[in-house]
């Protein structure tokens, strides 16, 4: 298991504060209506990522998420302000302005989306895997999905299916308390989705995904189980989001009070406290970060805004590979 040192705790707190500001300023700027459709924000949520991505090796290993998935592509490495410019729609975005909010997405960094279908990237997550296994690369992929996508059949088709192959892939539920607007306990005679994963004899197991550290912890054993080949993990990451599902919900089947409750457990201030409680760096050290963070933020809007619409004949550029179009181009002709 990797250390979880001063290092590792100051990189945590500084990518966590930037992400959660980074999804203030798009909540801020879906407001002035510059970021349209819809938009998952992450608030609360962030000691996943942290804690993935420190148990993973960044250089084969690959991702893939759903709707929310502003801040996943930024662990993974991928430049944030070309995420703000596809949210946006601006060219300078990672699908060229295309796909916006909900379809992040980067070859480079093996970060596979981005997904709008609910549950629609868990079989793909298999899918790569498979990859990873019939070309001997090493690799592990981390299939996350939320709590509502954890009802789709098609999870229980390829639980099947992976455990069967015995592929490297690690399965993520981050079960944030609600799909939607329903909460886990009217979704299912019981509240441990984790278990899931008993009928086919995968390992399985809940973590308080609030602590990175357990995060961490956890993701390291599935993965190194994946990397030799013993098949695949369900990890639970129980979390909770501080905002509504989208920015269009107006939360009335949870309380003011339940909110300000999980508030407590805030993943970046556990992070904070346990920097302070080891001298790891003071209270002004960090407000620098914070500091540090806000402007990078700035520098992500300026990017944002100097960035050119794409032009109009790209429009079929992402979704024809036969470049002529020839059946756009027989309605055109009728």
């Amino acid at each position: 298991m990797k250390e979880f040192s001063k290092e590792v705790y100051l990189k945590w707190y500084e990518e966590m504060t930037m992400w959660r500001r980074f999804e203030d300023k798009c909540r801020s700027l879906y407001l002035k209506q510059k970021i349209r459709g819809f938009l998952h924000l992450y608030n609360g949520q962030e000691a996943i990522p942290a804690g993935f991505t420190h148990a993973m090796d960044l250089s084969k290993d690959s991702m893939i998420t759903a709707y929310r998935c502003h801040i996943h592509p930024m662990a993974m490495g991928v430049d944030p302000k070309r995420i703000l410019a596809e949210l946006c729609g601006k060219a300078t975005g990672t699908s060229g302005g295309m796909g916006g909010s909900m379809h992040i997405f980067s070859k480079e960094h093996r970060f596979y989306g981005g997904h709008g279908i609910v549950g629609g990237q868990i079989p793909l997550g298999a899918g790569i895997a498979f990859g990873d296994k019939y070309f001997d690369r090493k690799a592990v992929n981390i299939c996350f999905f939320g709590d509502g996508a954890a009802r789709q059949g098609s999870l229980h088709e390829t639980f099947n299916m992976a455990m069967n192959w015995k592929l490297p892939v690690v399965f993520v539920v981050e079960n944030n308390g609600y799909a939607m607007g329903t909460s886990v306990k009217r979704t299912a005679n019981h509240e441990d989705i984790y278990k899931l994963g008993l009928g086919y004899e995968m390992p399985c197991l809940a973590v308080d995904a609030m602590d990175p550290e357990k995060v961490a912890e956890a993701a390291f054993e599935a993965i190194e189980r994946a990397r030799r080949g013993d098949g695949p993990t369900f990890i639970e990451a129980r979390t909770y989001r501080f905002r509504g599902h989208s920015m269009s919900d107006a939360e009335p089947y949870r309380s003011k009070e339940e909110v300000a409750e999980y508030k407590k457990e805030d993943p970046i201030e556990i992070v904070k406290k346990r920097i302070l409680d080891n001298n790891w760096a003071t209270e002004d050290e960090l407000m620098a970060m914070d500091d540090k963070s806000k402007d990078f933020v700035e520098e992500c809007v300026d990017f944002m805004e100097n960035s050119p619409y794409p032009d109009l004949d790209k429009v079929y550029d992402y979704v024809y590979a036969q470049e002529d179009y020839p059946f756009i181009n027989k309605l055109e002709n009728n």
